[in-house]
């Protein structure tokens, strides 16, 4: 085997990152399962790579017998003698094959197995890269925008994904070579290779955002409980705090909002409420309805999660938000089921 041969894995191996092992187990079955076939495809061909000499040794492996019951894998002890002077039926004889034997069909065969290895390779180390970056937020570059549905197919390190229109944000436009920021929420390994699932409108985006950009929360200061989003439009976020002397809101915040006035900017002027996360429902779910002041929080039925809320006759329409948002993000905040009410009792008509 001339050392062109090896040289040629050991560069494959640092431009593409594929382990040399794994190359020399694919090549090593190919040339196996290429010559096999000259044998009715019984297993009687082995082959050894040695990288660390150079060397590779294709044989077989023959059952000396006194009389031949299948001609692919028996050798009469005579023949044996040619090769081992000692033979003896019963024993199994190793027969050395000549590499420049092999043949045009058997060559081709083991060159579309070592291509289809390097394919799986290549494949499982896309997969490997977009596992390690699962519920994460990664900037990718637009690739190409489809005309007609307007999905968004993106270059994410050395692989790509689609952003379908329903996880972009309603309102907003790619350019070709822009570089944006994605959430991975899923990926698949299927038979067509990493089906990978990306979001602009998640949750855990706003939340991977915030991590990266307030230390606190980064250092485990600050935790985040929950994030309730509808892209575009507003999030709710509840943060508290281990330490008593940090502000966990203004934290969040930053000093004259430079912090959250960022990760707006980034979301194109989403609204963004940050609220004190409370073990105590009722106050977690008072917060949750900011900005409007919550008079009374009534736990209904707490095995169902319901309650009812009283605010001011002015502040209702507040509570309720825009086509009922605001009440909306507070419920999937919180996870109970909120039902508004305002003091006097009376709903404007």
């Amino acid at each position: 085997m001339n050392k062109e041969f090896f040289e040629a894995v050991e560069l494959m191996e640092k431009e593409k990152g594929i382990q040399a092992d794994y190359l020399y187990e694919k090549i090593s079955n190919a040339i196996v399962v290429a010559v096999r076939r000259d044998y009715n495809g019984k297993d009687v061909v082995a082959c050894d790579i040695d990288p660390e000499k150079k060397t590779m040794r294709v044989y077989l492996h023959k059952n000396i017998v006194d009389e031949i019951e299948d001609e692919d894998t028996d050798i009469l002890v005579e023949d044996a003698k040619k090769y081992r002077e000692d033979a003896k039926a019963g024993e199994v004889l190793e027969i050395e094959l000549d590499t420049m034997q092999f043949g045009r069909i058997a060559a081709q065969t083991a060159k579309h197995v070592i291509r289809q290895g390097i394919k799986e390779a290549e494949r499982g180390q896309v997969i490997r890269e977009f596992q390690s970056k699962s519920k994460d937020l990664v900037t990718a570059k637009v690739s190409r925008i489809d005309p007609i549905n307007g999905n968004v197919t993106l270059e994410i390190g050395k692989g790509s994904a689609v952003l379908p229109k329903s996880e972009q944000v309603p309102g907003e436009t790619f350019t070709e070579g822009e570089l944006t920021k994605v959430y991975i929420v899923e990926v698949r390994d299927t038979e067509r290779g990493p089906r990978v699932m990306i979001s602009r409108t998640h949750p855990g985006l706003v939340k991977r955002l915030f991590e990266q950009e307030v230390p606190e929360i980064y250092d485990g200061v600050v935790t985040i409980h929950s994030v309730s989003r509808e892209a575009g439009a507003r999030t709710k976020m509840a943060v508290s705090s281990k330490d008593e002397n940090v502000d966990p809101i203004g934290a969040c915040i930053g000093q004259r909002g430079s912090r959250v006035n960022k990760i707006v900017e980034i979301l194109g002027g989403e609204k963004i409420d940050i609220v004190k996360y409370s073990e105590d429902p009722a106050q977690f779910i008072a917060a949750a309805l900011a900005p409007a002041d919550v008079l009374k929080v009534e736990i209904t039925d707490e095995e169902k999660k319901d309650c009812q809320v009283t605010v001011p006759d002015h502040q209702l329409s507040l509570a309720i938000g825009n086509k009922g948002q605001n009440a909306r993000l507070a419920a999937r905040l919180t996870g109970w089921n909120i039902d508004i009410k305002p003091e006097s009792g009376f709903y404007e008509g």
